[in-house]
């Protein structure tokens, strides 16, 4: 019983980091497609939607935004993606997960 225990709580760290992975990757990438000239931080926005979805759940691509901030007298477009903590499989309790991507708006 304890072997089990442990085996399945293992398997949920591995499927949370996944997660956590997945969605760094995809904010990144769609930042970094937003950030490209001639498109926009709405584009990166949905591009990084079009990621999570694809690798993930519907449900983990919803809240996800793209804008342009300024850090150190550049500019970066930075997508943010708010996603649901997953604890037991990919179901999550109130709690999230926030991955911000940013690259230097070309």
């Amino acid at each position: 019983m304890l072997l089990v225990t442990v085996l399945l709580g293992v398997l949920q760290l591995a499927l949370a980091l996944h997660v956590r992975n997945t969605v760094v990757d995809a904010a990144g990438e769609g930042a970094r497609y937003g950030a490209l000239a001639g498109s926009s931080p709405a584009a990166g926005a949905e591009r990084t939607r079009e990621l999570v979805t694809t690798a993930l759940h519907a449900r983990y691509g919803q809240d996800v935004r793209g804008e342009i901030v300024e850090r150190d007298g550049l500019e970066l477009v930075e997508v943010t993606v708010s996603a649901p903590l997953p604890v037991l499989g990919l179901l999550g309790p109130s709690g999230t997960l926030t991955a911000r991507g940013r690259a230097v708006l070309e």
